[in-house]
This record gives structure tokens, sequence and C-alpha cells, in this order.
């Protein structure tokens, strides 16, 4: 099959959604494999313990699952709605959206690991804080861009939050996720402690 047949193949409309759902897993995949290795690489690094092959073990199977599992839900999502729609006769519904990210959600992030872990609280986070009032401004309303938080509004959850997380860390910190855990630990317990000038400024006891 020449280039021409090809390209006719993947620009015919009628192949639109099966493509889409095609480059969806792709785009999945890359995605997951451009945010989550630098945070495995410095995260372990930063905090894990073992040789080098064995930090290197864990970054590289940190990077494949969270693009595989990315991959697997825009797949699973865009194909909920792909068949949703063939059901209703070529329309979208309003809950259309959500039933399909049910359904991709339980499939891949209901089991309990630290990569999916990561990933819900950082849904998580944007969800709760979609719910601050917004402020549109001329450029996000003639591009149709999300709007920034309200200043005000901002101000209040942003101090909310920094005096919650610090009162559940000293009162309760096995509530909290394990990565946060770790990065108050070295913040703010580890720099009560030195035994020397070198320990005091290049690095913790």
């Amino acid at each position: 099959m020449d280039d021409n047949a090809i390209n006719a193949i993947i620009l015919n409309k009628k192949y639109q959604p099966l493509l889409s759902i095609l480059k969806g897993a792709r785009n999945g995949f890359v995605y997951g494999a451009k945010i989550r290795f630098p945070h495995a690489l410095v995260m372990t690094f930063l905090f894990s313990k073992g040789d080098l092959k064995t930090k290197l073990m864990n970054i590289f199977k940190a990077t494949k699952q969270h693009s595989f599992n990315l991959a697997k839900f825009v797949a699973i999502y865009k194909t909920i709605l792909v068949l949703q729609k063939y059901m209703n006769n070529g329309k979208s519904r309003n809950l259309d959206t959500f039933f399909a990210g049910l359904v991709g959600g339980y499939a891949v992030f209901s089991d309990r690991n630290p990569v999916n872990e990561q990933i819900i609280l950082y849904v998580l986070s944007r969800v709760v804080a979609s719910f601050i009032p917004r402020q549109p401004t001329e450029y996000t309303i003639n591009n149709n861009k999300p709007h920034p938080p309200n200043d005000k509004a901002f101000a209040i959850v942003a101090t909310l939050v920094w005096a919650s997380v610090m009162y559940i860390f000293d009162k309760r910190k096995f509530t909290l996720q394990s990565g946060l855990v770790n990065s108050m630990e070295y913040l703010y317990i580890d720099s009560n402690h030195w035994n020397s000038l070198k320990t005091l400024l290049w690095h913790n006891n």
C-alpha cells in the first residue's frame, strides 16, 4: 500500500473516531513519559535508597506505568464516547463524558499504587481548585482559555491550604501522601539537625 492510499484512509472521516482513539492513546503514552520521567528522576535520587541500577529500574518502572496508564485511560475514555454516540444516533449527551471517565477511571486508576495515587491527587487538586471563583480576562474570553482564579479567592484558599497542611503534618501526618511527607520532613524536620558546618550548609546528617 503506497503513501497516497494510506493518507486516503487516515484522512477519511469515516475512520476518524477509531483513529482518534489510536492518536489519543499515543498522546497519552508520550505525555505520561514526559511528565513522569523527570519527576521520577528527581524524587528517586533525592529520597530513594539503593544502588544506581535499582534507582534506574525504579525510574523506568514508574515512567512505564504512568505512560501506559494514561494511554489506556485515553483509549478507554474515547472508546466509550464513540460507543455512546453511536448508540445515540450520532448525538452526544451531557453525561457521556462523566460516564466515560467513570469507566476509564475505574478500569485504569482504581488500583492503588504510588503512581496512580500521585496522579489522582494531582487531578483531585485541579477538580477542587475548579470551584475557586474565576476572574475572566479579555485574553481568556477571546481565545477560549481557562480563566485564572479570582485574586482574593485564591489568596484565601492558599492561606487555608498551607495552614491546614502544616497542622496535619504536625498532628497526624500519617494521613498525608508519602511523597508529601518525605518532602516536608526534608524541609521542616531534617533542617533541625546538624553536627558541623558541613552538615549545616552542605548536606543533612
